[in-house]
């Protein structure tokens, strides 16, 4: 699939009509152990012994562009490096970023770059689809399936793969059909070697809020319920136990309420273990291997954090995903007892949210360098397993679902001196250098006001904040939106149409 997106891609950029495969003469491609034809190129590859999706791309002595991958992720990016190389931005169909047309394209003979990921499991979590991307699936892109279906799911999946992302959690509202109640969508992201997860409230993929058939199943209560909960769900992990996949373990109410019953917090941690040991169960009898070896993850998300809190015991491989509240802002990290775990830690945070007690779904406006702030102290105290950012429907969000893989792949990269920066060579790189300093003072400005106070948060005249009498604050806020949605207005006009 790689190979065709970079054949793809050289097409577009140099006007060439190669057709790519593994055995193309002037690129040499193969995953170690895997290929003859790497051990053939005289390139020394322990660099990537004992590393996980990995990739050495470099030039061999006979001048062949060798990518060597540790693992098929690995290979997978390595070849798209070489389109990042040639200036294909991972945004190419998304956001109908054209790539600049392109004559020669040639490195050096020294070319060398070795590259392995931070964090394990890189991804996104498709929310609130209603909007945006159901509409435009439904209308536009996926009449035939009149939903979010498999060819949608091929674009996504092609995106993560640009963005050296390997994770989804697919969208979850009643409003789309479930992942997997369509089975070539399954299929769709093996064939893009993402691996497949639920959020915090769908316990081993299992989407209650549209999968749960009240009248046939009865009610989603663990307590009065368990053994018709525990045979869905054994069906699901039977159904996809041979595709890879990060499985939560989770008992929540339908959808992302809270557990059934009514519970205390003794007695919702009780119901929790229980629950889990279930999950696990089902995990090693389906998949015949021990519960110890296969990839889960536990969300304590809102009121499941109480829970936790309440003296819950969680077997010691799973990952603990920590959220932030919301709004950007850690709520937990790993405590010295938790920094000892065999499954660490993860994260799971919001650049698009829905719910109470205020919603920011219009524009995108975490700053970031709150995000890197956060992220990075995370990853210090062992969240180096599993990163997943909610990215409402996409849109708006690709600079910082950019700004969140760029991170998850390499946070050593980042430090407050270029945080700062990223935004907007992210913009230059799809806009010309020229633009440089417009560029910096749009997105500062941007960000400075929308961290004062977002935009959807002033819904009403009340909510403001700011002061039309006193100090100018309002006309000072109001002047500032202006300069730069001026200054955007003259980049605009001045592009090119491509």
């Amino acid at each position: 699939t790689s190979l065709e997106m970079l054949g793809r891609d050289i097409r577009t950029v140099l006007s060439a009509t190669t057709e790519l495969n593994d055995k193309v003469g002037a690129i040499v491609v193969g995953t170690v152990g895997q290929s003859n034809l790497i051990n053939e190129t005289g390139i020394d590859l322990s660099a990537l012994k004992n590393k996980k999706q990995a990739f050495l791309l470099t030039v061999s002595q006979d001048g062949k562009l060798v990518v060597a991958g540790s693992d098929s992720h690995g290979t997978a990016y390595g070849i798209l490096e070489i389109s990042r190389l040639l200036g294909v931005s991972p945004w190419e169909w998304w956001a109908d970023v054209t790539p600049e047309k392109r004559e020669t394209f040639r490195l050096s003979s020294k070319f060398r770059e070795l590259q392995s990921p931070s964090v394990e499991y890189r991804g996104i979590f498709i929310n609130d689809e209603d909007w945006g991307l159901l509409r435009w699936a439904k209308n536009t892109f996926e009449k035939e399936r009149g939903n979010i279906g498999p060819k949608t799911y091929a674009k996504v999946c092609e995106l993560l793969l640009r963005l050296k992302a390997n994770y989804l959690c697919p969208a979850m509202h009643e409003a789309s059909t479930a992942f997997n109640k369509i089975p070539e969508n399954k299929l769709v992201a093996d064939s893009f070697a993402i691996v497949m997860g639920s959020v915090h409230c769908e316990p081993l993929l299992f989407n209650n809020a549209s999968e749960w058939d009240r009248k046939a199943m009865g009610e989603w209560n663990y307590v009065t319920n368990r053994d018709g909960i525990n045979k869905v769900l054994r069906k699901r992990v039977n159904e996809n136990g041979k595709f890879e996949n990060v499985y939560t373990l989770a008992m929540r109410g339908i959808h992302d309420a809270v557990m059934a019953g009514n519970l205390t917090l003794e007695e919702q941690a009780r119901v929790l273990e229980k629950a889990f040991d279930d999950q696990r169960e089902i995990l090693s009898s389906e998949m015949n291997k021990p519960a110890d070896q296969i990839p889960q993850a536990f969300t304590p998300y809102k009121e499941v954090l109480e829970t936790y809190d309440h003296g819950m015991n969680v077997p010691d491989d799973v990952t603990l995903v920590w959220s932030e509240d919301d709004f950007g802002y850690m709520k937990r990290l790993s405590n010295s007892k938790e920094r000892k775990r065999s499954g660490r830690s993860g994260v799971y945070y919001h650049v698009s949210y829905w719910g109470p007690p205020k919603h920011y779904l219009w524009i995108a406006s975490t700053p970031p360098t709150l995000m890197y702030e956060e992220l990075e102290k995370a990853y210090r105290s062992t969240a180096d397993r599993l990163w997943v950012v909610n990215v409402g429907d996409i849109k708006p969000a690709e600079y910082h679902i950019n700004l969140f893989m760029d991170m998850a792949y390499d946070i050593e990269s980042f430090n407050y001196d270029n945080i700062n920066a990223h935004s907007v060579d992210f913009l230059c790189r799809i806009f010309g250098e020229k633009y440089r300093e417009d560029l910096t003072d749009i997105q500062q400005t941007y960000f400075q006001l929308a961290f004062a106070r977002k935009p959807e948060y002033m819904e009403r005249s009340t909510d403001t904040e700011f002061s039309i009498q006193n100090y100018k604050e309002v006309d000072r806020r109001l002047a500032a939106y202006e300069r730069i949605a001026a200054k955007a207005e003259r980049i605009l006009k001045e592009l090119d149409q491509e």
